[in-house]
């Protein structure tokens, strides 16, 4: 179960008119900080991400699977979604979430590094072609605000400076 605060950041994120995908991004922080903290681990990066998605869901964001993934992950975020539009999730099965949690406290802490997240970045902007990866890095920048967006400025520079050499 997400904490409450969570939960309420994402429904701030909500009425601030943000992204299903931004929502969802405060329950995927809360499991990479609860890797971290060694409440328990995961196999790899995106087995952590898939656990927050699927938290998000459950807790009412509106975020339906990707046309990429797998019909069973298809499936899974669906019923994720049907259980977050009920207004009152039944309480999971005692013995089942014991079972779930002794199995994720096994698993490595790794997954929640900044190593393996950069990693998990940057495979995933790979994916993605360069004008999407340029699309986003114009958003980011407007985003920013003034004193941010001018170092990102300079720093653009510098990098252009640099290939031309």
């Amino acid at each position: 179960m997400p904490e409450k605060e969570v939960i309420e950041r994402a429904q701030k994120d909500a009425e601030e008119g943000k992204s299903p995908s931004t929502q969802a991004g405060e329950f995927v922080h809360e499991e990479i900080r609860h890797i971290r903290e060694g409440k328990h681990g995961a196999r790899s990066t995106k087995q952590a991400i898939a656990i927050g998605l699927s938290k998000a869901r459950r807790a009412g964001v509106k975020l339906p699977a990707s046309a990429e993934t797998s019909r069973a992950t298809q499936r899974r975020a669906s019923r994720d979604l049907a259980k977050g539009q009920k207004r009152a999730l039944p309480r999971p099965s005692p013995k089942r979430s014991r079972a779930v949690s002794r199995v994720l406290k096994s698993e490595g802490r790794a997954a929640g590094s900044k190593k393996a997240l950069s990693k998990q970045a940057t495979a995933s902007a790979r994916k993605r072609g360069a004008a999407a990866r340029s699309a986003a890095a114009r958003k980011a920048a407007r985003t920013k605000g003034p004193r941010k967006r001018s170092q990102a400025a300079k720093k653009a520079a510098r990098t252009r400076a640099g290939r031309r050499t």
